[in-house]
């Protein structure tokens, strides 16, 4: 059974209860920040934090339908619910002061909570590693036979890349967490530099470097980035998936459950519908890293032209990475591997993934590389047409055979030999991980 993802926590995360809370929050730290320097009274902040505020998104809607500012129907309710104290909340600041900073703490928190996600699917690649760290299979390289590599390894690679993206995202959750409490076109012209910094650190923020009105986005750029490799990487191992689920293949395919339909017309189909998913929604998720570059460039100080996309884009990605994250975690659970057809498909190879340790051996020989590469297609080129082994046609080749010696041919041949660095590889990537 394909467990139901439940979004409750990035809907908590994104909905209007949390936002404006957020606000506040930020409100009530700026003003904390203000007491020090003697703007506002001391003790206001405690005063509004000791109040029983119940935010309530319905009567902030029904202000702004007249006011046509959300953060001026935020303060007025605020006003309604606190009264006298609340008149010194936002001095000084600007609207972007407000919602910027609050943007960045759930970005913040979103990022936290996909790397949550991230966690268990990194361990369930793992395990996977590990299960088939030795499983031989024929490495492919433009979709057709190379030389051999082990399940384990393809995995690997897989893990390697969601380690990256772990960095990538931690990377990008460390740039877009900062706030900025600079006022009107950034100059601090009723506020300072120290207080934002005392408020932005209560609220476990940064400070923006230079902030005009807004945070620049080249921020919320990298950020949403950053998302889509991760969406990316998923996607990777999606693409694998359905291909080792070929019927041609059927070297792993997605858990099947017991009950599970997969055609309405054909009982008989298992077919990848975990992996096709993943597929579709890192579509998406670039669609959203393209929104997010496109709201670079604003005009003068300010516009508002990222923020009806920023509205769709920050929840829909951040969302939809989460749900990326698990359902990538129970496909790896779920995945079965068919060793017996990974040997299988590797044989169909017919010896051919030895060539170049042959052409190896004929150099060390004495060959000139381009005439051994001659001698070993000549008798590739018959394998691959079905005239015999590949082994066998070497051998009965005069020219091979006048160079190379049975035994020497034969190591050419041995599949451990080709695989031994690979626990090294895999371990290097599982270490890695961790």
């Amino acid at each position: 059974m394909i467990p139901r993802y439940t979004p409750a926590a990035f809907s908590a995360l994104w909905s209007p209860e949390r936002r404006f809370q957020t606000w506040l929050d930020v409100e009530l730290a700026a003003c904390a920040s203000m007491e020090v320097e003697g703007l506002v009274p001391a003790g206001t902040a405690q005063r509004i934090r000791a109040l029983p505020l119940a935010l309530d998104p319905a009567r902030i809607d029904e202000i702004e339908r007249t006011t046509r500012h959300d953060v001026i129907a935020f303060l007025t309710h605020v006003e309604e619910l606190a009264g006298e104290p609340a008149r010194w909340l936002h001095r000084g600041m600007t609207s972007s002061d407000v919602l910027d900073t609050s943007f960045a703490m759930l970005l913040r928190d979103a990022a936290t909570m996909c790397l949550d996600r991230l966690e268990p699917l990194l361990a369930a690649l793992r395990d996977q590693v590990e299960a088939h760290r030795r499983t031989p299979m024929i490495g492919r390289s433009h979709g057709i036979h190379a030389e051999p590599i082990t399940f384990g390894l393809a995995l690997a690679g897989h893990l390697a890349e969601l380690t990256r993206a772990r960095a990538r995202l931690r990377a990008a959750r460390d740039e877009v967490a900062v706030g900025s409490l600079s006022g009107a076109v950034g100059t601090y012209a009723h506020l300072s530099p120290a207080f934002e910094q005392r408020a932005l650190a209560a609220l476990g923020l940064g400070v923006e470097t230079v902030a005009t009105q807004v945070i620049p986005r080249d921020r919320h750029a990298a950020y949403f980035s950053a998302f889509a490799v991760v969406a990316g990487a998923i996607e990777r191992f999606a693409v694998q998936v359905r291909h080792w689920q070929r019927s041609e293949l059927m070297e792993a395919e997605e858990a099947f459950a017991v009950g599970q339909k997969g055609s309405s017309a054909m009982p008989h189909k298992r077919n990848p519908i975990l992996s096709e998913n993943l597929c579709g929604l890192a579509r998406m998720m670039r669609a959203y890293a393209g929104a997010a570059l496109e709201n670079t460039a604003l005009w003068h100080e300010r516009d508002i032209s990222h923020s009806s996309a920023e509205r769709m884009l920050a929840p829909d990605a951040t969302t939809t990475l989460g749900f990326m994250l698990e359902r990538a975690t129970t496909l790896v659970k779920g995945l079965v591997v068919y060793p017996a057809n990974l040997q299988e498909n590797l044989d169909l190879a017919r010896g051919l993934w030895a060539s170049e340790a042959v052409l190896l051996a004929l150099v060390a020989a004495g060959t000139g590389r381009q005439e051994g590469y001659v001698m070993v297609q000549r008798n590739a080129m018959r394998a691959w047409k079905g005239d015999g082994d590949f082994r066998a046609l070497l051998g009965e080749d005069a020219d091979v055979s006048a160079r190379l010696p049975a035994a020497t041919l034969d190591a050419c041949f041995d599949l451990a030999h080709a695989l031994r660095h690979v626990d090294a590889v895999i371990s290097r990537a599982v270490e890695a991980s961790r």
